[in-house]
């Protein structure tokens, strides 16, 4: 399956949903069968950071030195104005599956957007197995990162994150879903709205 069979329609695809809802792995796993180009929106925000000087790892955001950008970043709406411009480039050329929060809002071209819902309990068990910390510990990522971003976004564009989830062709609930299931949900969803088989 991949959008080499729909030469006239290769549309950006645009994941998104709170931090531990399965934006990257569902990205990743859809651009390979796609045969698209997988683009993070947070590796860009990385690079971004990296020319700042900080010392950006893998996990870097849940790091105390990565939370501390991310306070900057609250006040300098810069950062976030720069990484959309670059997204949105990116999504105008198609054939890609990028993970955004803002672009689902911000982005009028043409794009099949999907959020991924998943609750707080369940996203920090998926960030605490992930990063190897405790579940508690997770449990207070995830509620801090949910109250920046949301506030961050509603003061650079306007919007509510994850409330008002009109603007998404497709909504998925990945609690109790395994990635395999999640895949499945949402390729089954494009064949139908792209028309093709696969």
């Amino acid at each position: 399956m991949s959008f080499r069979n729909l030469p006239s329609m290769k549309p950006a695809i645009i994941i998104s949903g709170f931090a531990g809802s399965g934006k990257s792995t569902l990205a990743k796993r859809l651009a390979e069968k796609l045969g698209a180009r997988y683009v993070c929106g947070g590796d860009v925000l990385k690079e971004i950071a990296r020319e700042e000087g900080y010392n950006v790892t893998e996990n870097w955001w849940d790091t105390k030195e990565g939370i501390e950008f991310l306070k900057k970043r609250a006040s300098n709406h810069e950062y976030d104005r720069k990484l959309d411009a670059k997204l949105m480039k990116i999504a105008d050329e198609g054939n890609c599956v990028i993970t955004s929060w803002a672009l689902p809002w911000i982005y009028k071209g043409r794009a099949i957007k999907i959020w991924l819902h998943a609750s707080q309990e369940e996203r920090a068990k998926r960030i605490a197995k992930r990063d190897k910390i405790p579940e508690e510990e997770a449990r207070k990522i995830v509620r801090q990162r949910d109250k920046e971003n949301i506030e961050l976004y509603r003061k650079i564009y306007g919007f509510d994150l994850g409330k008002d989830l009109s603007v998404f062709d497709l909504v998925v609930d990945t609690d109790g879903k395994n990635e395999n299931e999640v895949e499945k949900n949402v390729l089954d969803f494009l064949k139908k709205v792209l028309n093709f088989e696969g």
